[in-house]
């Protein structure tokens, strides 16, 4: 949510707000007392262009994708049973791209649009008052168009259009606060299986592409995700951490085909309160694009290569986040976070062959929180 999100994402080593905890590491929801319920969401807006260079035939074009927003809701619930139990319950869109090049004067005529969301009950137990212990299911639904075309005419069709599917996966956690002074965490987050039914035909990754029609089920799992968290309060009104957290890409089903590499996200944020009702955040972020670039060897390579650039660009790397919360009341107060992701450009190359991507984001986001 925006308290998070302004703080460069942080949430698994310290607690930074209620339905916070719910995704980022659920042991943190002992720390907070009564009934918390926050409504909110992201409105995305993606800078995103490609070239592509074929040779033979001679082909060389560019374009940008006219994706240029989008809107991801969230929802979640914190309620304290008792002394020991807190249950939370939280809706999320926690990953998703996509582009829009068709109708494109250029080489590129393509879409693509990847949904996937997670609804997540949990449980938090508080062992003493310094540990926090926490399990959770993850219920996830996902929505994917593979519907790329091939770069070379007659643009034949390798998507089968719009899949949608559900998984299940499992998150643990624990949480150590010292005396509201120096806090720690981690988190484990098991993949999601997931099946697109015929969704793609493989046999257009060949280059020149031998698209048959015949579109296959596509196995695509979230990955499996290990996070590690510190942070410190030296002064009531300030609040600083840091979480490191490793994604499991090349050993996700899916993933793993098209190349794609495991990623080390660090995420570092702050929070200072100037006064008791306002709080001031900024944050950074990094993680290194699981797609990479460069000399590719084989033909199939390099189409696997054109396929992630121009349908699937995730390629950002360095963020930087501001954001800010008032209290209105003592039972109502509003969030709000802003996202600018650094352009980043991956090319790969295949003798005469060149594809390339360019990626940059910027995006607002708002939580309304009641507490009781």
């Amino acid at each position: 949510s925006p308290a998070s999100r302004g703080m460069g994402g942080i949430g698994v080593g310290m607690p930074v707000g209620p339905t916070d905890t719910i995704f980022r590491n659920p042991a943190w929801m002992s720390y907070y007392k009564g009934f918390n319920v926050s409504f909110g969401g992201i409105l995305l807006f993606p800078e995103v262009k490609a070239r592509l260079r074929i040779n033979p035939p001679p082909l060389d074009g560019s374009g940008t994708s006219k994706s240029k927003m989008f809107v991801v809701p969230e929802v979640g619930i914190v309620h304290q049973i008792n002394d020991k139990l807190t249950f939370g319950i939280g809706a999320f869109g926690v990953s998703g791209m996509g582009v829009d090049y068709r109708n494109n004067r250029g080489l590129l005529n393509t879409h693509t649009t990847f949904q996937f969301m997670r609804v997540i009950p949990t449980l938090a137990y508080k062992v003493n008052d310094a540990i926090y212990i926490s399990s959770a299911l993850h219920l996830a639904y996902g929505s994917l168009d593979a519907g790329a075309t091939t770069p070379i005419p007659p643009y034949q069709n390798a998507g089968g259009g719009q899949s949608q599917t559900y998984g299940i996966g499992a998150q643990l956690g624990i949480a150590y606060n010292m005396g509201d002074f120096v806090y720690a965490g981690l988190t484990y987050q098991s993949p999601v299986n997931m099946t697109y039914k015929r969704v793609f035909d493989f046999d257009c990754l060949k280059l020149p592409p031998a698209c048959d029609g015949q579109f296959e089920d596509f196995k695509l799992t979230q990955p499996q995700e290990l996070a590690f968290g510190i942070g410190v309060k030296p002064m009531d009104n300030l609040k600083v951490g840091m979480d490191i957290r490793w994604i499991n890409w090349k050993n996700a089903k899916g993933y793993k085909h098209f190349q794609w590499k495991d990623q080390w996200v660090i995420a570092l944020g702050g929070e200072f309160k100037p006064t008791q009702k306002l709080a001031l955040r900024a944050g950074y972020n990094y993680g290194r694009s699981p797609i990479r670039g460069g000399v590719k060897n084989t033909a199939e390579d390099f189409q696997i290569a054109v396929y992630n650039l121009t349908a699937f660009p995730a390629i950002t790397e360095h963020h930087i986040t501001l954001g800010l919360g008032y209290e209105f009341t003592k039972n109502f107060s509003i969030d709000l976070a802003y996202k600018h992701a650094f352009k980043k450009k991956v090319s790969a190359t295949y003798g005469t062959n060149y594809v390339e991507a360019q990626n940059a984001q910027n995006a607002i986001s708002i939580g309304l929180n009641w507490k009781f």
